[in-house]
């Protein structure tokens, strides 16, 4: 569940004004009972949940008591997720969603807040709630029941309506005299300045107007440290992430990008500290990776079942292909399930935390970026396009060495993609020319591998004739396509490597 609300700042003399000229032809505002809202709130010692905008809390009274508040990019919009359970033990799920947070501390109550809540649901014309109005008056409450602080706060909370229904209540609420507050959750104001200290994880701030190498290293790291633990969640919920794409998926892309960025800039990072960390997201990529095969491998058989309208695949077969898949995906999200839960992720999480603050640099680091980092780009560049890359590749070449190129093409756009803020606009250039490059390859490979599975369960299963007559066709189509992609290759190739786009490179 996402929440969006904004949150506005009153005294005890705000009178709420009349809020019905909010609500849409037709509709009214209801008026619900006033109730009493007691929130146990637990964190670290250090409060490393409240320092990154997040909450695990229980509410007394609450169907669903125990709830995790977990931070977006976007101020005001939290995913909510709650779950039942006794009062003294949050349930271990909610815990674990909290794990790139608290990195392995123990869990304690922190504060207790009791709100005076007077709500009002802004309805339309058939009843349903498009947004709510709530006026809360808090209590902040220490371990003997003591009143430590009070204050009152007003929050808007989008339900079925629209952003522009918030923007209009926001707008009367104003009128009146209140005060658009900055989003800070109860429980962080309650628990005063050392809540609202930086949070441990550093992410990307931009780059000064001349960066040193170092900064751009920094920076990179930061960025795909971010979105690796960012996707955590997503994935132990099994939900989706920004625009339709999977946590599984971000996650291994943020391995990978981690990965290759330590390996473009070895000059510039101390091998002592950078190799184990490489070690690991390696092991992590490998665990995430049945999971986003099979992921891969379901939306493709789909895609290509589907290819043409006109001749028709039996479904009946198409179904018993996805059910192998889905048991393969159950299979391989159960074991990236486990290992979230170990000792090793949690070490590694702990690592990455670190590098974020302070990645373990060399003293080239120091030089400015323009002068030390097309000399780095300069070594996957020659991989890709040598004797073991592009140059030794034809129309004939083996599904493998299709792959490896397709490797090599990868390491180099992240290396492009990891310098070009900070060299020229060739940089860049070639940075989406080789992405082009990159979606054949990929499409080519995805090919390739498709049409080997599908045949491939279909060995399994001699006595299906059905499935092995659809495997076949399938498989035909999956072929063409490989075919397609490599008569498409050099022309996106001769694009990448016109001297616009590289003459950066020494």
């Amino acid at each position: 569940m996402v929440e969006e609300e904004q949150k506005y700042e009153v005294d005890d003399t705000y009178v709420l004004p009349d809020l019905a000229a909010t609500a849409p032809p037709g509709g009214r505002v209801r008026a619900l009972p006033p109730v009493t809202l007691v929130a146990r709130y637990l964190d670290t010692v250090d409060l490393r949940l409240a320092r990154a905008g997040a909450s695990l809390r229980h509410r007394k009274g609450d169907e669903l008591p125990w709830t995790v508040k977990l931070p977006t990019d976007t101020p005001g919009v939290r995913h909510e997720v709650s779950r039942p359970g006794p009062k003294r033990q949050p349930p271990p799920e909610l815990v674990e969603l909290v794990t790139v947070l608290h990195r392995g501390a123990a869990l304690a109550p922190v504060t207790v807040v009791r709100t005076v809540r007077h709500a009002y649901e802004v309805c339309d014309r058939a009843g349903t709630v498009l947004a709510e109005v709530v006026d809360d008056r808090v209590t902040v409450l220490d371990d003997s029941g003591a009143t430590t602080d009070t204050f009152r706060e007003l929050e808007v909370e989008r339900k079925a309506g629209d952003r522009s229904l918030l923007d209009r209540i926001g707008a009367v609420l104003r009128e009146a005299g209140a005060q658009r507050g900055s989003f800070v959750p109860k429980h962080v104001r309650a628990l005063g300045a050392t809540a609202q200290a930086d949070p441990d994880l550093v992410g990307p701030a931009g780059l000064p107007a001349e960066p040193t190498a170092g900064d751009v290293v920094t920076e990179a790291l930061r960025k795909e440290i971010r979105r690796l633990l960012a996707h955590d969640p997503l994935v132990r919920l099994r939900a989706p992430a920004a625009g339709g794409d999977t946590g599984v998926h971000q996650m291994r892309v943020a391995c990978r990008r981690l990965r290759s960025d330590l390996r473009t800039f070895t000059p510039l990072v101390r091998k002592t500290w950078s190799r184990p960390l490489r070690t690991e997201l390696r092991w992590l990529a490998g665990v995430l990776g049945a999971a986003r095969d099979a992921e891969v491998l379901r939306a493709r058989l789909r895609e290509t079942a589907d290819a043409d309208p006109l001749s028709p695949l039996d479904e009946g077969a198409v179904g018993r292909l996805d059910d192998v898949l889905a048991a393969r995906q159950r299979t391989a999200l159960a074991v990236i399930d486990e290992a979230l839960r170990g000792a090793r992720y949690l070490a590694l999480v702990d690592s990455l935390v670190l590098a974020s603050a302070s990645p373990r640099l060399t003293s080239r680091a120091a030089a400015p970026a323009a002068e030390a980092l097309p000399a780095l780009v300069a070594r996957p560049w020659a991989r890709l396009t040598g004797p073991e890359g592009v140059e030794g590749l034809d129309a004939q070449s083996p599904d493998d060495r299709w792959h490896a190129v397709r490797k090599e093409a990868k390491q180099a756009r992240y290396a492009v993609n990891a310098v070009a803020p900070t060299v020229s606009k060739g940089a860049r250039r070639l940075s989406r020319a080789l992405a082009r490059v990159q979606d054949v390859l990929g499409e080519h490979q995805d090919a390739a591998v498709a049409a080997d599975t599908w045949l491939e369960i279909a060995a399994e299963r001699p006595d299906d004739h059905e499935l092995a007559v659809t495997a076949g066709r399938l498989a035909e189509r999956e072929r063409a396509c490989v075919h397609r992609m490599r008569a498409a290759f050099p022309a996106a190739w001769h694009r990448a490597t016109r001297r616009r786009r590289t003459r950066w490179l020494p």
